[in-house]
């Protein structure tokens, strides 16, 4: 098939790889000129595993194309919308370049065309985009679906692939064929319902799991009052095939670019719809809050951070991932500056995106054990598989004292007489 894809972001960049690789002819279009051209020469802009190989087999076989020329657009028969949705002031999510995507798409369009709208948006927008189309000036047939994603970041391309399931919104059964042609070569079951029901699970979806790590982490908190090890408690748990055992993970909240965004924008929409959804309410806050739970445990047991050398491991939201937004690591750090400390930093992938946010106020090191060297506290934020593998030896010689304090779980420390080890629930 003939696609377009508007926007190159995280969503836009797999997907295109992803049905390039099917064999469709996949032109990807972005106002961005720099990521434009990295994306020809098979650079990728985002870390994703798999990405980067994928990427260069399309562009090589010239099964994908990047530009900035909106006007290839013309010829499409499917045009998909992956352009950010960020969040405004209030909490809602922000359409603008979803509505400038669809006036380009007017502008530029010269055949009938499915447009397939995988970006974040509110329930009723696609409704809106519809009586859009329809006030602008155009002679042909133009289908809107909803296609939310459900893309883990870290997993994408494999989740692309091997996805759950499929989810349309189809107000048209007549393009339901289409879509069946297209989605087939994914063997994954495709799923139809009207496009309010569709936008609908994405929220639902995000939301859901984003309660499941807020819950889990107020059940860690408590278990370090009555003396219990979250570890145990989540393993007893997931047996229970009605849990499972994801996303019980206990450690500093979520982050990322969609439950934060998701959770907000899902209260807003229930707002103007009158409803009180009290449980995402504490969701939220829970997670808010979850963020300093390391700092607060330092003032739980009596430390000081004023002019002491807090060392701080894992810098993106999640392993295997570039992505910042909404870290905890940012919280941290500027609490700790706040409060007098001095702050050494290392992550794998991410020290120049920090130090855009820091500058010099903080020391960027390209090994833990750097990063480590007289420190008084460490802190470990992401649980990469290089920081997940630090000995206990390299804390202790490096280290002015080995206190640690890990937000993630995943050092194998605890019950070292030689180090002070403090988790979240245990």
């Amino acid at each position: 098939m003939n696609i377009s894809i508007i926007g190159t972001g995280y969503v836009g960049l797999v997907t295109g790889v992803c049905l390039a690789d099917l064999g469709n002819e996949v032109t990807c279009i972005d106002i961005d000129d720099k990521k434009v051209n990295l994306l020809n020469n098979a650079i990728p802009t985002i870390y994703e595993e798999g990405l980067e190989e994928l990427l260069k087999k399309n562009v090589t076989n010239n099964n994908i194309k990047f530009t900035t020329d909106f006007s290839t657009i013309n010829n499409s028969e499917i045009i998909y919308i992956t352009v950010g949705t960020p969040e405004n002031e209030n909490g809602e999510a922000n359409l603008k370049y979803v509505y400038n995507a669809i006036d380009k798409i007017i502008e530029n369009l010269k055949n009938d065309a499915i447009i397939i709208m995988k970006s974040t948006v509110p329930i009723g927008t696609n409704d809106l985009i519809e009586k859009r189309i329809k006030k602008l000036e155009n002679k042909y047939k133009i289908d809107i679906v909803s296609n939310p994603e459900f893309l883990a970041q870290g997993t994408a391309i494999n989740d692309t692939f091997n996805a759950s399931r499929i989810v349309l919104g189809v107000n048209n059964k007549d393009v339901q064929n289409q879509l069946k042609k297209l989605y087939e070569p994914f063997k994954q079951p495709i799923l139809f319902m009207d496009r309010a029901s569709a936008e609908l699970v994405k929220y639902a979806s995000n939301t859901f799991l984003a309660l499941k790590i807020s819950f889990i982490n107020e059940i860690a908190n408590l278990s370090e009052r009555i003396g219990a090890d979250i570890k145990d408690v989540t393993k007893g748990m997931s047996y229970d095939e009605r849990i499972g055992k994801k996303f019980l993970n206990a450690g500093l909240g979520y982050g990322g670019s969609c439950f934060p965004k998701d959770t907000k924008a899902l209260l807003k929409i229930a707002e103007k719809s009158d409803v009180d959804l009290l449980t995402i309410k504490s969701t939220v806050d829970i997670n808010e809050k979850q963020k300093y739970r390391l700092i607060n445990k330092i003032n739980e047991k009596g430390f000081k951070l004023e002019n002491k050398k807090v060392a701080i491991l894992g810098l993106s939201f999640k392993p295997n991932t570039d992505d910042i937004r909404e870290a905890p690591s940012i919280k941290n750090i500027e609490k700790l500056l706040e409060l007098g400390s001095n702050v050494s930093v290392y992550d794998p992938l991410v020290n120049g995106k920090i130090k855009e946010i820091f500058n010099d106020s903080i020391e960027y090191f390209n090994t833990p054990e750097k990063a480590l060297e007289g420190a008084d506290y460490c802190f470990v934020l992401t649980e990469w598989e290089q920081i997940r593998n630090i000995s206990s030896e390299t804390f202790i010689s490096s280290m002015s004292t080995p206190i640690i304090f890990d937000g993630r779980n995943c050092l194998n420390l605890k019950g070292n007489s030689n180090i002070e080890y403090y988790g979240i629930g245990r």
